[in-house]
């Protein structure tokens, strides 16, 4: 048996994974914090807890943060995806257009997992290196290099990826020197030039 089966709930334990949350977690970090199943139905039931998503609770009295749709998504995925590509651009403020739909990069070996994706999600594979992210929040996100390379990978329009890198220079978040990339594939329509 686990050890979780025979904890007793630890009320600050659960609360301090929320708070780190965004007033969210999952069953799994509430198992860790003692709460079995039928507990989480008793919390669930008295209104002290809600069901967000399959498997991702809120706790009720907490305010609701700047990025509790993007934290929901994040501990769908088990706390191993990165967000990137157009989300991370609208996330590091390099982009005015605001992404459609979320993209999340988990590691690559993830692509072999048979997945319910959520509504809106776009998955992307890939290992993503403690150097390339930046948390926004509670959520990790891909640092802006990574992102920009990432997009010209993906074939963003050239004219919101020419503006994500000159934004990205003018902010000093990126050197001319690391751009290689994004300026081989912005080469046929004018380069990084305006």
């Amino acid at each position: 048996m686990s050890q979780t089966a025979f904890r007793s709930p630890d009320w600050d334990r659960l609360f301090e994974i929320a708070v780190a949350q965004e007033g969210l977690f999952t069953t799994q970090q509430a198992a860790e914090a003692g709460y079995s199943s039928q507990l989480l139905a008793h919390h669930l039931g008295n209104g002290r807890m809600v069901r967000v998503r399959r498997g991702v609770y809120r706790l009720v009295h907490f305010p609701a943060g700047e990025y509790e749709d993007l934290t929901v998504v994040w501990l769908w995925s088990e706390r191993e995806g990165v967000f990137s590509f157009q989300t991370a651009l609208a996330l590091h403020g390099l982009s005015d257009v605001l992404p459609s739909q979320v993209h999340l990069t988990l590691p690559a070996e993830w692509c072999k997992r048979r997945l319910r994706v959520p509504d809106g999600l776009v998955l992307h594979y890939g290992d993503v290196a403690e150097s390339e992210r930046r948390w926004f929040g509670p959520v990790p996100v891909t640092a802006p290099l990574r992102t920009l390379k990432d997009c010209a990978v993906e074939e963003l329009p050239p004219e919101l990826l020419r503006g994500a890198a000159l934004d990205a220079l003018e902010r000093g978040l990126v050197g001319r020197d690391d751009l290689a990339v994004v300026e081989a594939v912005l080469e046929p329509f004018g380069g990084l030039n305006p």
